[in-house]
């Protein structure tokens, strides 16, 4: 399988779909949370009664526009394939997203894709919906394994790129369609992870996009 492009949080804002769009790559994530009732995209966290959001070294106001998923599925023109990350360990999240996309009639492929698996179980029935399941660290990996050899299929699995080697790759290409890493924000890490066999390549970097789209052609 040809290693899919994945432009990481590119979804979390129009600017970032146009641009990751324009750039051609074959998925585009964004971050899900919800919110009093709302659904967002976003990558920063809300600090519960602080007026603003934060994530390690970045701070923004709680009081800022923030992009609803609704509007950024609206605002697509381009057929997206979009990797909505449910954030949080929440179903009514995963609710809240089934529910838009049948208001939306959304029938395009879509990849759902969280650390906390029963979310993504909530929408796998839907026939256009492809499952991923993540993994951040070691203990998630080894649930991972089990998961996708005795469970029921999913498409894909994310697995950290500090956890991957060969052997891994191979063994849970057995399982599943697409083994994704994150981060890839360099083009010695592009090249590491393509040798262990990873064919989801997830980046911040639209430069380290565009050189794997460029290997393809």
């Amino acid at each position: 399988m040809t290693p899919l492009a994945i432009a990481h949080r590119a979804g979390n804002s129009l600017a970032g779909l146009h641009a990751a769009n324009d750039l051609g790559v074959d998925v585009i994530e964004c971050d899900v949370h919800q919110h009093r009732g709302r659904l967002e995209v976003r990558h920063l966290k809300t600090a519960g009664p602080l007026p603003f959001l934060w994530d390690r070294w970045e701070l923004a106001s709680a009081s800022a526009p923030r992009l609803g998923l609704r509007e950024l599925l609206e605002a697509d023109e381009k057929g997206t394939t979009f990797m909505l990350d449910l954030k949080g360990r929440r179903i009514g999240t995963a609710r809240a997203v089934a529910r838009l996309l049948h208001e939306l009639g959304h029938r395009q492929p879509l990849l759902v894709c969280a650390r906390y698996w029963p979310a993504v179980e909530v929408l796998a029935t839907r026939d256009y919906v492809r499952p991923v399941l993540s993994a951040r660290n070691r203990a998630e990996l080894g649930r991972l394994r089990q998961r996708v050899a005795a469970g029921p299929p999913v498409h894909g699995v994310s697995v950290h790129a500090t956890l991957l080697d060969e052997p891994l790759v191979a063994s849970l290409r057995e399982h599943v369609e697409v083994v994704m890493t994150w981060p890839v924000n360099d083009e010695a890490t592009l090249d590491a992870v393509l040798a262990v066999g990873a064919n989801g390549i997830i980046s911040d970097e639209p430069a380290v996009l565009a050189t794997l789209l460029a290997r393809r052609e």
